[in-house]
């Protein structure tokens, strides 16, 4: 089974627990397991990180196609999928509209397409305001795990080495 980051997995983790500057095995953890094949995110969350322009962009541009995934053609109909789904449920016109022009329509879309786990620190919530990516993965059969669940199933773990 393969992961896929959702943007907040890599903002979060940079201004809170796991800041490039002072836990860089975090980083190491994340590139080692693409080299595994089993975490990636997708280009239009690669796009978010990198419109951000400060060392999470750089860091992400440094990953390149690899870790951020293009489209593909089994995408295609798991983006109708995804659109039927979302214009079925009882969220407002603007939600909707706003789902189709962020990372998490194709996150999720990819995501069915391949099988994979998304990984992200939403959560489910009743409101119709805004499309939160749970919602979309409980209805649609998606599994989705936060960062620390993905974490501790895959046993990572960051020692500390010896002091510079």
């Amino acid at each position: 089974m393969a992961y896929l980051l959702d943007a907040n997995v890599f903002i979060q983790a940079k201004n809170l627990h796991y800041g490039l500057d002072f836990c860089p095995a975090f980083w190491d953890w994340l590139i080692a397991n693409n080299d595994k094949q089993k975490v990636f995110s997708i280009e239009k969350v690669g796009d978010e990180i990198e419109a951000g322009n400060d060392e999470l962009a750089k860091w992400a541009d440094q990953r390149g196609p690899g870790f951020f995934l293009k489209p593909d053609s089994s995408m295609l109909s798991a983006l109708g999928k995804v659109s039927a789904w979302a214009t079925a449920q009882n969220y407002d016109p603007a939600a909707v509209n706003t789902f189709f022009q962020v990372a998490d329509y194709y996150l999720v879309a990819f995501a069915i397409a391949h099988k994979h786990t998304i990984v992200t620190h939403e959560i489910a919530s009743p409101s119709t305001k805004k499309i939160k990516i749970p919602n979309a993965c409980i209805s649609l059969e998606v599994k989705c795990v936060t960062p620390y669940e993905m974490l501790r199933k895959e046993r990572a773990r960051f020692i500390l080495g010896a002091s510079k």
